[in-house]
């Protein structure tokens, strides 16, 4: 049975190496700039002719293949790399509340870059006459693919020996789940095999965050994401099994 206060024990302290590390405010200030720039100058709002907020959240997934990485690489590295994750293993601690811990403090970082990002487009609803619920809508959509992108982040993690190959592994990965529907469009002829455009599409992150962008809350899409989240961290607690009783 999962014990609660073992898991917010173990988010305290992933969360107190988080905020004393200079890399936790120089990522946040990067979030906030990538953000900023491309939605300002990149995409020109102030040049378009009607008010929408859709190019602002379609950034996210790009963003994401950099900053998610970032996040998780040190999420297992770190406890190789000081060997910490042999005592982690004797403690009595289960895996799944081992992963859970190392999920949810990920999340909390994630949450609070994108807290940051709130003031960009709150600012712009005096500008225009904006939809509030589906602003509410995309949000959700940008934490659901965040979580998505932490729970594989965080498997990588546990596959990597140190901080730079997790690092690089996850970017890898991530810009092949974020945009392999990409391919869709860029060789056509893979509409005559419908098994394979349907596949691209379904094994894209963003493709499943394009309806939530759009202000719809999909139930494919929502069932997509969760189901993806539960399936690393399995994976995540099947390989902290492996390594344990190896």
């Amino acid at each position: 049975m999962i014990d609660k206060k073992i898991i917010i024990a173990l988010v305290k302290k992933e969360l107190r190496s988080w905020l004393y590390s200079p890399l936790f405010y120089g990522t946040g200030i990067f979030f906030v700039l990538f953000l900023s720039i491309n939605f300002y100058h990149i995409t020109a709002f102030f040049a378009m002719d009607h008010a929408s907020l859709r190019p602002f959240f379609t950034t996210f997934p790009l963003l994401y293949a950099f900053i998610i990485p970032v996040i998780t690489m040190k999420s297992w590295t770190e406890e190789k790399k000081q060997n910490t994750a042999e005592l982690l293993f004797t403690l009595p601690i289960s895996e799944w509340e081992l992963s859970i811990g190392k999920f949810t403090s990920s999340l909390i970082i994630l949450l609070i870059f994108i807290a940051l990002s709130l003031p960009l487009p709150l600012s712009l609803l005096p500008l225009g006459r904006f939809d509030t619920g589906v602003m509410f809508t995309e949000y959700i959509g940008v934490i659901l693919l965040g979580a998505s992108a932490l729970s594989l982040g965080i498997f990588l993690s546990n596959l990597s020996r140190n901080q730079a190959a997790a690092f690089l592994s996850c970017v890898t990965v991530l810009f092949v789940f974020m945009f392999i529907h990409v391919l869709n469009d860029r060789f056509y002829f893979i509409s005559s095999f419908p098994f394979l455009y349907h596949f691209f599409n379904y094994m894209s992150l963003s493709f499943h965050f394009d309806s939530f962008s759009r202000g719809l809350i999909d139930s494919r899409d929502l069932a997509f994401f969760v189901i993806t989240i539960f399936l690393f961290l399995f994976l995540n607690v099947k390989l902290l099994l492996f390594r344990v009783y190896k």
